[in-house]
């Protein structure tokens, strides 16, 4: 998978690309991520990238210019990439549109800067737009850094193992099963029997139930279009039996 960056500030990919998983899947050649000033396609002599929106209002606006010219370089190197913007006016980043975006030959992200981008780069240069959040961040680089670093992940290969992207919280439409490691006991509290017992089938069912559970606690939200299993729905059941019975012996007793 081939990631290349559009971003006046490329200097700030450094940490990510020198540490990590990242790191060792462009050692090992599973992705190639290529930061690309978008300062170098100005054609002045000081390298304009912004300039004042029309209409008035504070701040500045980056320039299609530049921005068209960097795209158009990018897409002559990887013919077969996708070009993404990052945007708060863009799709929700979740792990579905990251398995999607796994699936690519190749990811142009383009980060934009200042109070936006000038809305033609939107409407006729790119594929899709998308955002990591409902909050405002300086620039798009903070936001192209996530989307590496979740569609990395899913490239196979990546993480060693083939089954960890699979098990991850989202990657089942759940959120993940608790995780435990040595030492057995730690400040009284000890690690689930059924994890040592070696038993596979009853420690999958474990996970699975765990998974469920949390999901209830924590984002019930995520169950509404979730497949659920026979022993799933009897397991749930189960649990709302178990409620309605403290809540009952509770009201009982005031």
């Amino acid at each position: 998978m081939q990631f290349a960056v559009l971003t006046l500030f490329p200097e700030m990919f450094s940490a990510l690309l020198g540490a990590g998983v990242v790191k060792r899947a462009i050692e090992n050649r599973y992705i190639l991520v290529e930061p690309i000033n978008i300062r170098g396609f100005a054609k002045d002599r000081h390298h304009t990238v912004d300039d004042r929106p029309y209409g008035g209002g504070c701040g500045m606006v980056m320039k299609p210019e530049p921005v068209a010219e960097g795209i158009r370089y990018a897409r002559k190197k990887h013919p077969e990439a996708y070009t993404v913007l990052l945007t708060p006016q863009g799709r929700l980043l979740n792990q579905k549109v990251a398995q999607e975006l796994a699936g690519c030959k190749g990811l142009i992200l383009v980060c934009g800067r200042y109070e936006g981008m000038d809305e033609r780069v939107s409407e006729h240069l790119v594929d899709d737009e998308i955002s990591i959040g409902d909050y405002v961040l300086t620039g798009g680089e903070l936001a192209a850094m996530v989307v590496i670093d979740a569609v990395a992940r899913l490239i196979p290969g990546t993480l060693g193992c083939e089954h960890s992207a699979q098990e991850d919280s989202f990657s089942t439409g759940l959120l993940e099963y608790p995780q435990y490691t040595r030492p057995r006991s730690f400040e009284g509290v000890n690690v689930p029997e059924v994890l040592l017992s070696g038993d596979h089938g009853a420690i999958r069912q474990w996970r699975r139930q765990a998974s469920l559970g949390r999901t209830i606690l924590r984002r019930p939200d995520l169950l509404m279009g979730q497949p659920l299993t026979t022993g799933d729905i009897e397991y749930m059941k189960k649990l709302q039996q178990d409620i309605k019975t403290i809540i009952g012996k509770h009201s009982t007793g005031s």
